[in-house]
């Protein structure tokens, strides 16, 4: 319509420009004249604004030409469409949806969510989108969320929903929106549990039962920790037991005698050696004797021959 107002304007123009030449007065003439260029320039304008389209980055255009929709969108650019068409743009941004829900758990307890839905509108589907929907989701989006949202609650307890399980009633919140927005034309990027706003009867309960549980945790972890510890040191005595138990066999007589004789040699070759080893005895045991280098007149063959009687 703008195109057809903007077309017989700039007509109209031409023909006040070529009729203001009959005018006697030449300064009526020329002011005319000027008048009738200025809106002609500007009806020009309009008109090729109405044929030439600019679509900015972001968005997406869909024409519709006497009822007809085009198959194929506009990307962001600038295209030459038909003066007569309408243009419809559509943005493929990411868009974000917050909603306070009021919903019900699986015990049948009634509590709220702040949520938020992520979601964009695909390009290659703006056409159907135009077809079935029209230009505005924003009611459908949001009645399609509460709904989900309350039909992902109530399959959850409301603890779950608080604390243990919130991430996983976040995916399942976003798997079921996907489902349900994706043959509409749109891809879901995220759906979040912002915040769950609890009774504070119930908040308080379900506090002090996770603080009870924590405990219990803790109590078996550290039973479990001395179970290990009291089972390592058995298996410590156990080790120390059986070695002594070894050694015990291996000390035999002939065994000992060994040892003696390499104990005698070794002092015996040690020059610093302030005693003598002589092998003997019942036990088989050395007999050790001093030697008293500081008595006069002994030497120390007689001292042993002394201790020998």
């Amino acid at each position: 319509m703008a195109f057809i107002v903007s077309l017989l304007t700039t007509l109209v123009s031409l023909l006040v420009y070529f009729s203001s030449k009959k005018m006697v007065s030449s300064r009526s003439r020329s002011g005319v004249q000027a008048i009738a260029i200025l809106i002609g320039l500007v009806s020009i304008i309009v008109c090729f604004s109405r044929t030439l389209r600019i679509i900015s980055a972001g968005s997406v255009g869909v024409v519709e030409s006497f009822g007809s929709v085009s198959e194929r969108p506009l990307d962001p650019g600038i295209h030459a469409v038909n003066p007569f068409s309408n243009l419809e743009l559509f943005s493929t941004r990411l868009r974000d949806v917050t909603e306070d829900i009021e919903v019900t758990s699986q015990e049948g307890l009634t509590f709220n969510l702040h949520v938020s839905l992520q979601y964009r509108l695909e390009p290659q589907q703006v056409v159907n989108f135009y077809q079935s929907i029209g230009d505005d989701e924003a009611e459908i989006i949001r009645s399609r969320f509460r709904s989900t949202v309350r039909e992902i609650t109530a399959s959850y307890p409301v603890e779950a929903v608080y604390s243990s399980q919130r991430q996983e009633v976040s995916e399942q919140l976003q798997v079921r929106l996907s489902e349900q927005l994706e043959p509409l034309g749109f891809s879901v990027d995220g759906a979040y549990l912002r915040e769950v706003i609890l009774p504070e009867t119930l908040q308080a309960a379900i506090q002090e039962k996770l603080s009870a549980e924590q405990e219990s945790q803790q109590m078996a972890f550290t039973l479990e920790r001395e179970r290990q510890e009291a089972e390592r040191k058995r298996v410590e005595a156990r080790g120390v037991a059986d070695a002594q138990a070894i050694v015990a066999e291996s000390l035999t007589d002939q065994a000992l005698q060994l040892r003696a004789i390499e104990a005698t040699e070794s002092l015996a070759e040690s020059d610093n050696a302030k005693v003598i080893v002589v092998g003997g005895g019942e036990s088989g045991a050395p007999l050790v004797f001093q030697l008293n280098s500081d008595l006069p007149g002994q030497s120390s063959s007689s001292q042993v021959s002394s201790a020998q009687n």
